[in-house]
C-alpha cells in the first residue's frame, strides 16, 4: 500500500496548479517570489506547504542579511566590489529587515485628520505633524515627556506644509489654508510672516526652504509661486500654473532648481537664477491627471511625481522629456482623504507610498489590503508591502526619518511609528 501523504502536502487542485506553474519559473522569478513571501509577513495567512516549492526556493541560497553586508563591505574594502554593488547589497539587507516592521507607537492628538508630516533633520526620533484644523504637534517619541501641542484656529486652518529650520532646531516653517506662510518656534510664537492673504479665497498649499541659499518658496491655490529670502523680503511672485500649486520642491543638491506640481496636470522644472515669467520654465512634464507631489531624490538626480489617480512616475535629470519608469498604483483622490504622496527613502533607492485599492482598476483583487507599498526607484518593481493588522486604514503620508530606519505614517486622525523588531525592543528598553 502506498504511504499516505502528510496533511501539509495535501492541497486543493487550484493551489496545486498555482504551485506547479511556479515550479516552471526561472531562478530569478523564484527569488522574487521568495522575497515577497518573507517580506509580506502578516499581510495574509498564506503558508507554503509544498515541499517541491520550498526545495526550489532554498536552492537559491539567498545569503543571510548580516553575512551579505559583511561580505559586500569586505569586497569593497579590497577593491573587488564597486560602490553601486555595495549599495545594492545594503538595500537588499534593508528590504530583509522590513519583514519585521510593525507599528510600535501611535498618537491621535487631533480632532481633524492629519494633513502634513515632516521629520526633524537632526533628531531622528522627532517629527512635526499638522492637522486640517491648523493644530501642530512636535513629537519626540523617544522620550516619555508629552508632545508639544500648538492649537490651531479650527475649520479653515489646515496645515499644508511643514519644514524644520536647519538654522535653528527649535523653529519650523508652516504654510496653511489660513492664508499664511510663517516661521514659528516650539512654543507656538509666530516669529515672522512671509506671506499673508487678505482674502479667504486665497491660501497657501505648499512650502520648501533652502538653508544654504536662505530662501523660502511657497505656492498658492491660484497657481502663484512666491520666492522670498529668510529675512522676509519678496524676490518674486509669479503665476506659474493655471490652477493650484499642490507641491513645491527645491533640489537638495542644486537648490536653484525648483519643481512645482499642480492640479493643472503639469509638473514644471525651473532655474531660479533665470526666472523671467511664467514661460521661463526649463521643462514642462504633462500628466494625465492632477498632480499631488513632485519630490527630488536625495541625490537630486531624479524626480518622483504622484498624480491623483493611479500613476507614479520617476524622471531622470539626464532626460526630463520622458519618465524613466511609470508605476501603476491605486491612490485616487477623495475629498475627505489627505492627498496621497509618494516619497523617497533617504538612504536607499526606494519609493514609499500608501495604497488606496480601486475596484475600477483591472489589477484590483477582492479584499485588497490598504498596505504601504515599497518600490525599487530604478525598475519600478514592487519590493514589499507593509501591513499591521491593527491599523488597516489608508496611510496618505509615509516618510522615513533621516536615518532611514523608522517610518512615520499619517492614517486619518492617527500618526503611526513603524520600526523593526530589534529597534523596537531597544527603544522600549531605553524608555524604561
Amino acid at each position: 500500500m502506498a504511504p499516505k501523504k502528510c496533511p501539509e502536502t495535501q492541497k486543493p487542485p487550484g493551489v496545486g496548479v498555482r504551485l506547479k506553474s511556479k515550479s516552471r519559473r526561472s531562478p530569478q522569478e523564484l527569488e522574487t517570489e521568495a522575497k515577497k513571501l518573507r517580506v509580506q509577513g502578516p499581510v495574509s495567512n498564506r503558508k507554503c506547504g509544498s515541499c517541491c516549492l520550498l526545495a526550489e526556493l532554498s536552492s537559491l541560497q539567498i545569503p543571510p542579511r548580516s553575512s551579505s553586508i559583511i561580505k559586500d563591505l569586505y569586497h569593497h574594502k579590497l577593491g573587488k566590489a564597486t560602490w553601486p554593488s555595495l549599495q545594492q547589497g545594503l538595500q537588499k539587507s534593508f528590504l530583509h529587515s522590513l519583514a519585521s516592521y510593525r507599528v510600535f507607537q501611535k498618537a491621535a492628538p487631533f480632532d481633524r485628520r492629519t494633513t502634513s508630516l515632516v521629520w526633524h533633520p537632526t533628531h531622528p526620533s522627532t517629527l512635526a505633524v499638522g492637522s486640517k484644523g491648523g493644530d501642530i504637534m512636535i513629537w519626540n517619541f523617544g522620550i516619555k515627556d508629552k508632545p508639544i501641542f500648538i492649537k490651531g484656529i479650527g475649520a479653515g486652518g489646515s496645515i499644508t506644509g511643514l519644514k524644520f529650520n536647519l538654522l535653528n532646531s527649535n523653529q519650523f516653517f508652516a504654510s496653511s489654508m489660513e492664508g499664511t506662510t510663517r516661521l514659528q518656534d516650539f512654543k507656538g510664537n509666530t516669529l515672522r510672516v512671509y506671506t499673508s492673504s487678505s482674502s479667504c479665497k486665497v491660501w497657501f498649499c505648499s512650502l520648501d526652504v533652502s538653508a544654504k541659499s536662505h530662501v523660502v518658496v511657497t505656492g498658492d491655490n491660484l497657481g502663484h509661486v512666491i520666492l522670498l529670502n529668510t529675512d522676509g523680503k519678496e524676490l518674486w511672485n509669479l503665476r506659474m500654473h493655471k490652477k493650484k500649486v499642490a507641491h513645491v520642491a527645491l533640489n537638495p543638491c542644486c537648490d536653484w532648481l525648483l519643481a512645482t506640481a499642480s492640479i493643472d496636470q503639469t509638473v514644471k522644472i525651473w532655474d531660479l537664477r533665470h526666472i523671467k515669467g511664467k514661460a521661463s520654465f526649463l521643462y514642462s512634464l504633462p500628466h494625465k491627471y492632477p498632480v499631488n507631489a513632485a519630490c527630488f531624490s536625495p541625490d537630486g538626480a531624479r524626480l518622483l511625481t504622484t498624480d491623483q489617480n493611479n500613476e507614479i512616475r520617476v524622471y531622470s535629470a539626464s532626460q526630463w522629456d520622458s519618465p524613466l519608469s511609470l508605476i501603476t498604483h491605486p491612490h485616487r483622490h477623495f475629498q475627505h482623504l489627505t492627498p496621497i504622496k509618494a516619497t523617497w527613502h533617504p538612504r536607499h533607492n526606494l519609493i514609499v507610498v500608501g495604497r488606496y485599492p480601486d475596484p475600477n482598476l483591472k489589477s484590483c483583487v477582492p479584499y485588497e489590503l490598504r498596505t504601504i507599498d515599497v518600490f525599487d526607484g530604478s525598475s519600478g518593481e514592487m519590493m514589499c508591502q507593509l501591513y499591521d493588522p491593527g491599523y488597516s486604514g489608508i496611510t496618505s503620508l509615509n516618510e522615513f526619518n533621516p536615518m532611514g530606519d523608522t517610518l512615520a505614517s499619517a492614517m486619518g486622525y492617527h500618526i503611526l511609528i513603524w520600526s523593526h523588531e530589534e529597534a523596537r525592543s531597544q527603544k522600549d528598553h531605553e524608555r524604561q
